[in-house]
């Protein structure tokens, strides 16, 4: 894993925004404006999906999609302009609030200015053609990495936004040479040291699916040799499976014990039940009751937590990537004041290194981080259980999520429908 990572990162709440469709005027005033909120509900980073002008050319839909990007030094024309990017950045750090962009470098607009100015830098068919190595997507078209000069390229685009942001989300990274990340890795850390380094790392089946086309894959565990932090979709079809069908709840949780052996001891795991390629998590769970529950457990599983902008208002459709969607905020439905208050409790040091364990994983979640202080259980009653055992001895204890009083009795509570958590340190026995 990269060394140098800051596992204090275990506790950060990132916010995933597509700019088009935060906000009426669809740009990065929009964005701004909604700053104070995001702050106060614990955001500490900001990720952004790409910023650049889209491209024209076998368009998919009416505005096309972000990831279709033309020119990596501009901003798109609706957001604003570049002095306005960096106002939000400036604006983002008053509060205390970090900023993370989309890098797009699998592929880029099939009428990007580099398909003009450098056409030799790109994948072709057997006539010639620009192509992609996966997929049939027509608007967009794939850089050819065996080729010195693109690394060069891309690798002096990282340094250039890295002159204004914090982190970079780098999509579909694992199918990018490891050797270019290393040394991209290398030339940033020169001249900004301490950005955030987030990979979208792929699911199973599909590092699987392009290995058996002859194509490199990198899986996790080589990605941590420079990224800070790997998406969590080694588990999400797990994660899928249980919501599909309750039975499946310990094998999604011993999927996530897993991964505290097969990776790095200094690991970082983000959290997320929902991005721009997946479904609500509101859509999937069976009711509001269930919701609240994976909400929390998300929260209490080791790794920080990736909200995408609705999540927190309990929405069940996700914008559409390739046209006009606005989020239907919904505050009637707001879960808000639950976030808050779990950002919070994600701040004790015993996320960041408490020794973490799994008690109890049928049809109830049940897990701790343990130090020389501190023991911390949750509780998270997923399929209506009655009762459920805990590793605690028999009295009353503080849900320190709402305060209320939790019985322990012959090592059993009655968890009901509210999520858990018990702070032996902090609450003591009443």
């Amino acid at each position: 894993m990269a060394r140098q990572t800051d596992t204090h990162l275990r506790s950060t709440l990132f916010y995933q925004v597509f700019p088009r469709q935060h906000s009426p005027s669809r740009d990065f005033n929009g964005v701004i404006k909604d700053f104070d909120r995001m702050r106060a509900m614990g955001v500490d980073v900001l990720y952004l999906l790409p910023v650049h002008p889209i491209g024209k050319q076998a368009r998919k839909g009416s505005v096309g999609s972000p990831y279709s990007i033309v020119d990596y030094y501009a901003i798109h024309e609706d957001y604003g302009t570049l002095d306005d990017f960096k106002r939000l950045v400036t604006e983002a750090h008053k509060r205390d609030m970090k900023v993370m962009i989309d890098i797009v470098f699998n592929h880029t607009a099939r009428d990007a200015v580099l398909v003009k100015t450098h056409p030799e830098w790109y994948v072709k068919d057997e006539q010639g053609g620009f192509a992609n190595r996966v997929g049939e997507w027509s608007d967009i078209t794939d850089l050819d990495f065996r080729q010195r000069l693109v690394w060069d390229y891309l690798i002096d685009v990282l340094v250039y936004w890295a002159g204004m942001v914090d982190g970079f989300r780098c999509d579909v990274a694992p199918l990018l040479p490891i050797d270019f990340w290393h040394e991209a890795r290398q030339k940033v850390d020169a001249v900004k040291p301490g950005l955030i380094w987030l990979t979208e790392s792929v699911q199973f089946s599909f590092i699987k699916y392009l290995r058996d086309m002859g194509f490199d894959c990198e899986s996790d565990s080589t990605m941590y040799d420079v990224f800070d932090i790997c998406y969590d979709y080694d588990i999400f079809d797990f994660m899928v499976a249980y919501l599909n069908n309750g039975k499946q709840l310990s094998r999604w949780l011993e999927e996530i014990f897993r991964q505290e052996v097969v990776y790095p001891k200094n690991y970082v795991k983000l959290r997320s039940f929902e991005n721009h390629d997946q479904e609500r998590l509101r859509s999937r769970v069976r009711d509001h009751a269930h919701l609240i529950q994976m909400t929390a457990l998300n929260f209490f599983i080791k790794g920080p937590v990736l909200l995408y902008a609705g999540q927190e208002h309990a929405i069940k459709t996700r914008p559409d990537l390739f046209e006009y969607d606005p989020v239907p905020w919904q505050p009637d439905q707001s879960i808000e004041p639950l976030i808050t208050r779990l950002a919070r409790i994600k701040k004790m040091p015993i996320f960041v290194h408490g020794n973490y364990a799994m008690h109890h994983a049928e049809d109830a979640a049940v897990l701790s981080y343990t130090d020389a202080q501190q023991f911390l259980v949750g509780i998270f009653n997923l399929e209506n259980k009655k009762d459920v055992d805990v590793p605690l001895a028999d009295g009353a204890y503080v849900n320190i999520i709402n305060d209320q009083t939790i019985n322990v009795e012959a090592g059993k509570i009655k968890p009901g429908h509210e999520p858990i958590i018990i702070d032996t340190d902090r609450s003591q026995r009443i």
